[in-house]
């Protein structure tokens, strides 16, 4: 499975003015909640959540991974977002996270979920995009360099 396959435009956001992680999950699980009739934003936000409690998601350089499994999910769903500053989240390197990749995964999809969060994780560590997708303000644009 590729980025492309669950990500969709219309799920990256730019310069997202929140203050706390708590804030930061909410506005993402909105966004993700976007995804299908049959989700709720406080279903997606409760499950991002519980995964937070078992440790941070922060990667460091100012990214991080929030994702989780969904009961009954039927589909695997990404969303992109960037803050318009850092905030504190708990990251590895205690540095603020300004921009969050998300990913919800139908329950049952273990190792997909493994691999899925291994790419991004990947993508994600390469220098020269983490500058990019911070100045880059077209979502056309976003989308083809998470994708590409």
């Amino acid at each position: 499975m590729q980025i492309a396959d669950i990500l969709d435009a219309s799920r990256i956001v730019c310069g997202v003015e929140k203050s706390s992680k708590k804030a930061a999950l909410e506005a993402t699980a909105t966004l993700l909640a976007s995804a299908s009739d049959s989700l709720s934003q406080g279903q997606v936000f409760d499950t991002l959540l519980s995964r937070e409690r078992l440790g941070s998601t922060g990667l460091g350089n100012g990214i991080a991974l929030p994702h989780g499994r969904l009961k009954n999910g039927d589909m695997t769903i990404g969303a992109f977002v960037r803050l318009k500053s850092g905030i504190d989240y708990d990251a590895t390197d205690k540095q603020p996270v300004d921009i969050l990749f998300a990913l919800l995964v139908p329950e049952e999809s273990t190792e997909e979920h493994l691999q899925i969060l291994a790419r991004i994780a990947e993508k994600f560590s390469q220098a020269d995009l983490q500058t990019k997708l911070r100045t880059e303000d077209n979502i056309e644009a976003l989308f083809a360099l998470l994708t590409g």
